[in-house]
């Protein structure tokens, strides 16, 4: 057996898209849909003092919406694009930013350390 041959897929057989992504390293990114927009919209709706920020398309997701309450609890979903992200924040009356440009709040990250922290103390992690 080559060395090569250790790393290749041995009776796999995938056709189509699938292939094409197994060969080119690519992969294939979900659109945002109806889900997304209602779990957005069901959040912004629960919870106060709310900003958004649009994050750009990556490698490995389209442009998202990131929503960060007062206390730094966030969601991120797909969103269809730039403009439907900053129109649905002002349609639910909240700020909205290029997350490019201003970064994420402090508030978000110190949410993350508090979760962090609970689950340590927990014994979760």
């Amino acid at each position: 057996m080559a060395f090569l041959d250790r790393f290749r897929r041995s009776g796999t057989k995938m056709s189509g898209p699938a292939r094409d992504a197994a060969r080119t390293g690519s992969t294939r990114v979900r659109a945002s849909d109806r889900t997304d927009e209602k779990h957005l919209q069901e959040w912004v709706g629960a919870r106060r003092g709310v900003e958004g920020f649009v994050e750009p398309r990556t490698a490995v997701s389209e442009i998202t919406l990131l929503l960060v309450a007062h206390d730094g609890e966030w969601t991120r979903r797909r969103v269809p694009s730039s403009k439907w992200a900053h129109d649905f924040a002002n349609r639910h009356q909240i700020p909205s930013y290029d997350a490019a440009v201003v970064g994420i709040p402090q508030r978000m990250r110190d949410y993350n350390s508090r979760i962090k922290q609970q689950r340590r103390e927990q014994g979760l992690s």
